[in-house]
């Protein structure tokens, strides 16, 4: 029997200005207006003569709050133009169009002003509760590929290592936090090292001089295995865990040199896994020795690997002091920078690039990188949780509606009763707006 209260009576109608479709944009818009983060922008970026240098600021905060709300394109910062959603945000807010002319006027050269807004607006952050302090910093590298159709993407059109089109970012990420603390973009015919050591020179900077004054720790998968990116480490007084490449040679050698009694079995999820070490020279035989850690793996019963091979190797470089086996367990957890990546491309909108134009796509790396950040702070400095996820905060807190009235000159946010995450929410609220900048 059709229900009486069928929803085909339900008329519909786009009619109220004070209603605001993702209210919850109040907690990073507070804790970005404590940081002086639209100010950042204004300082630093300069645009010359192009036709979107006016009101930097304004525009790229746009960009970073219509991510946040879940925009994946140019088009989606419309989300903010809903109703009265400005109020809650703190800055003008642009159309599409316009944030479409800002983006194409960067350069590379003023895309890199956007490292100058993210390394101050990182020592800010960590300065207000978000930093390690004086404790052990370890940082991921690691690039990506960001992949695009057609031939009109400047940078984009060639293929990448892993037969693709697309971009080939760089990033380095604080472990245990996410923290993107530095980004570039690259073509996507870049290999994996290509400028690393000076991208990791630059990264090793501007944790120090965000406040991080403890150990620094490099962990790097086989694409960063080259002298240049263990002279930057050194040059920093950084150490280093870097995958080995197994190129025939000296380093199989020193692996087969390994006495039999030396291997050590490690809890693993497969049978017969065991690690072992010795001293090695990587890329030059006259050069600095340091440790070789080796773990074999028997291959999987039936595989084509188990038909030649007894064991799969895999070793890595190191000059950390320690235990092998905790130096060993460490380095696997390279790998949960995956999750970050997951994260600037799916929680926020690094799964495409937008713009035919290099630089353009530079500009939007550089936000995004800031939004992810923005998102991570907000729930760590507003609620104290360290690895939760953008599409989380997204869920719990960014997108509540509301509606605002104003009474006796006092606005008011009337949000939905029964929110589950209501008391959350104003708790982190009342510690963002209790962040002080510290310049």
């Amino acid at each position: 029997m059709p229900s009486s209260h069928s929803l085909d009576t339900m008329a519909v109608t786009f009619d109220d200005d004070r209603l605001i479709a993702n209210a919850g944009l109040l907690a990073p818009a507070t804790l970005a207006q404590h940081l002086g983060l639209r100010e950042l922008f204004e300082a630093a970026v300069d645009l010359g003569d192009a036709p979107g240098r006016a009101n930097v600021g304004h525009k790229a905060m746009t960009v970073i709050h219509a991510i946040l709300a879940g925009a994946d394109s140019i088009d989606d910062c419309d989300v903010l133009r809903a109703g009265a959603t400005q109020t809650v945000l703190g800055h003008a807010v642009f159309a599409p169009s316009t944030i479409g002319t800002y983006l194409r006027s960067f350069t590379w050269g003023h895309a890199r002003q956007l490292d100058k807004v993210a390394g101050g607006l990182l020592g800010r952050a960590w300065a207000a509760g978000a930093g390690p302090g004086a404790g052990p910093v370890t940082i991921d590298v690691d690039s990506s590929i960001c992949e695009t159709y057609g031939l009109a993407k400047q940078g984009g059109a060639k293929f990448t290592y892993n037969h693709v089109r697309g971009y080939h970012p760089l990033l380095s990420v604080m472990a245990g936090t996410g923290d993107v603390v530095h980004s570039r973009l690259r073509g996507g015919n870049a290999h994996a090292g290509r400028g690393a050591a000076g991208f990791l020179t630059e990264t090793f900077n501007r944790v120090r001089a965000a406040g991080a004054a403890g150990p620094l720790v490099l962990r790097a998968d086989s694409g960063f295995y080259n002298r240049y990116v263990v002279d930057a480490c050194a040059n920093a007084d950084a150490r280093f865990s870097i995958t080995a490449k197994l190129y025939k040679g000296r380093i199989h050698a020193a692996m087969a040199a390994i006495d039999d009694n030396a291997w050590v079995a490690i809890p693993y999820f497969q049978d017969g896994a065991a690690v072992a070490e010795c001293t090695y020279r990587p890329f030059d035989a006259n050069g600095p020795a340091c440790r070789l850690i080796v773990r074999r793996v028997r291959p999987t019963p039936g595989s084509q690997l188990a038909l030649f091979a007894e064991f799969s190797y895999h070793a890595f470089i190191t000059n950390r002091d320690g235990p092998m086996l905790d130096l060993e367990a460490d380095h696997r957890r390279h790998a949960e920078i995956e999750n970050t990546i997951r994260d600037l491309k799916y929680g926020v909108a690094l799964n495409h690039l937008p713009s035919g134009r290099f630089g353009a796509n530079a500009a939007w790396l550089a936000l995004n990188v800031i939004a992810h950040n923005m998102a991570r702070w907000t729930s760590r400095i507003g609620a104290g949780q360290t690895l939760i996820t953008t599409d989380t905060l997204r869920r719990h807190h960014l997108v509540m509606p509301a509606r605002i009235t104003r009474s006796a000159r006092r606005r008011t946010l009337h949000l939905p009763q029964r929110w589950p995450w209501a008391d959350a929410f104003n708790a982190s609220l009342a510690n963002l707006r209790a962040v002080v900048l510290v310049i």
